[in-house]
């Protein structure tokens, strides 16, 4: 079955860019193409896509917004967003986030790290590489504000092992890398990640690392925790 990907930009040329290259590869298909968020948001619905590509400004209603009520409607919640940015100086990527997002990319990301990037987020995952969220996402989450030190209440529903997953999480590394740095399967992994995600009601590892920094468990800078 084919990955189903809704184009939402208000930009044709980039709109075709994307929709060439997604084509182009088996097992992908670009089912609808939107030029602002509200028929994003409708066609999220109609066309039954499994992932958006989102772009943030756009007329009558930004990305921002329209990932926003992707992500709160309950019969979009298999709907992964991925939100275009220009990526290192676009400050609306933690609100991107915080919204719903699974991701982000830039617009001048080469072909096979899009294809890349669409299937990780139709599987479930949240793209956030090891450097984007050091880097990234550290740097916008750090002028929020935190809880004071020692254990923040928004994190008390976690068991120590889950909260010490969530902040080698939140300091991107995966699955397999928390695997053989705690000496236990990724697929234990696994099921901390998925029990921290219910507990704490988030989508995906995506709002884990939002939630991570906004909770003061991790702040930019911070060196990776020993175990």
């Amino acid at each position: 079955m084919s990955i189903r990907v809704l184009l939402a930009d208000d930009q044709v040329l980039i709109r075709a860019g994307f929709k060439m290259i997604i084509d182009s590869e088996p097992g992908f298909e670009v089912v609808a193409e939107a030029q602002d968020g509200k028929e994003a948001v409708e066609l999220a619905r109609a066309a039954r896509a499994d992932v958006v590509l989102m772009d943030i400004r756009m007329p009558r209603m930004d990305g921002l917004e329209a990932t926003r009520r992707i992500a709160a409607d309950d019969d979009l919640a298999g709907v992964r967003v991925l939100v275009l940015t220009t990526f290192e100086n676009d400050d609306n990527v933690v609100l991107a986030l915080q919204a719903g997002a699974s991701g982000f990319l830039g617009k001048s990301v080469e072909p096979k790290d899009l294809l890349h990037a669409i299937r990780v987020v139709a599987g479930g995952e949240a793209l956030l590489s090891p450097k984007a969220t050091r880097g990234l996402v550290g740097r916008f989450l750090g002028n929020l504000p935190t809880e004071p030190a020692g254990t923040p209440p928004a994190l008390d529903a976690l068991t120590e092992r889950e909260r010490q997953i969530l902040a080698l999480v939140a300091h991107g590394l995966s699955n397999d890398d928390i695997a053989e740095r705690l000496f236990v399967s990724p697929l234990t992994v696994k099921t901390h990640v998925n029990r921290a995600m219910t507990k704490l009601n988030v989508r995906d590892r995506a709002q884990l690392v939002v939630t991570a920094y906004r909770s003061g468990l991790v702040r930019p800078g911070d060196s990776l925790p020993t175990t």
